[in-house]
């Protein structure tokens, strides 16, 4: 059959976006909302109920279909209870975007001095919360005839530099393994890796006049910063029929600056 950009559209897919009610202007968000745009049907979801359910209403008001949700990813229970709302609001789950993360407020203490506990919740969000959510709607996909679940990294992570970078490195491994795993169930996993993006969360980290912006600019073949929309585009290649060949893969959108063979 002959390629069409038809093949982009998620007309009659579920989608569940975690993180996706945090801080204003932020990953999460353009990620649902650029679901939502391709016909997806999306569940938002966040620790922050009310954001969670101002993003869903965003999506409304522009003729979507949304509705938020709390949860806490590193919790078992509240990401099976999400798993069902999802189910009762919209029939199933199609698409997973494990997207929740600790970055602002991670731990960036010396080596010697970072405490077991800071360790331990970075990976229990960063790492662990992927693989809970993902729990929850796996078998809702394969009831469905296959899924795409899409891992949010970070090329922070290419090298791991600090516990963020090594939560995420963790998370690569993941997505590998996952999709592996559930390749005959026709449910594909992957990744993106963002480079440095002018979000409220990536700003308040990486404020505009931060040495690192001057590392990025001449380190990256391109701009050293983006959009949260600009990584919009992946994300609907991996989530749709336009993409049902690529599994396993972490896909760099930063301007050039983490390269791989």
């Amino acid at each position: 059959m002959a390629f069409t950009l038809d093949q982009y559209r998620l007309d009659g897919k579920v989608a569940i976006v975690t993180g996706a009610g945090g801080r204003g202007n932020s990953i999460g968000r353009a990620y649902a909302l650029g679901l939502a745009n391709a016909g997806a049907a999306v569940v938002v979801a966040d620790l922050n109920a009310d954001g969670a359910g101002a993003v869903a209403e965003e999506i409304v008001a522009a003729g979507g279909k949304a509705v938020g949700v709390q949860v806490d990813v590193a919790d078992e229970a509240s990401t099976l209870a999400m798993g069902q709302a999802a189910i009762a609001a919209f029939g199933g789950v199609d698409i997973l975007v494990n997207n929740a993360a600790l970055m602002v407020d991670i731990s960036y203490d010396n080596w010697e001095t970072i405490s077991l506990e800071n360790w331990n919740r970075a990976f229990a969000v960063n790492l662990n919360g992927a693989l809970l959510c993902t729990r929850a709607v796996v078998g809702s996909m394969r009831e469905r005839g296959g899924g795409r679940i899409v891992n949010q990294t970070s090329g922070g992570a290419f090298p791991a530099t600090g516990l963020y970078g090594i939560s995420k490195l963790a998370l690569v491994g993941l997505t590998t393994t996952l999709a592996k795993q559930f390749g005959k169930d026709a449910i594909t996993c992957n990744a993106i890796a963002p480079g440095n993006v002018k979000s409220d969360a990536g700003k308040l980290l990486v404020p505009d006049d931060s040495p690192f912006i001057q590392f990025l600019q001449a380190t990256c073949a391109t701009r050293p910063r983006g959009e949260p929309d600009e990584l919009v585009g992946a994300l609907l290649l991996l989530c749709s029929e336009a993409g049902a060949w690529i599994t396993g893969q972490t896909i760099h959108i930063d301007g050039g600056w983490v390269m791989r063979p």
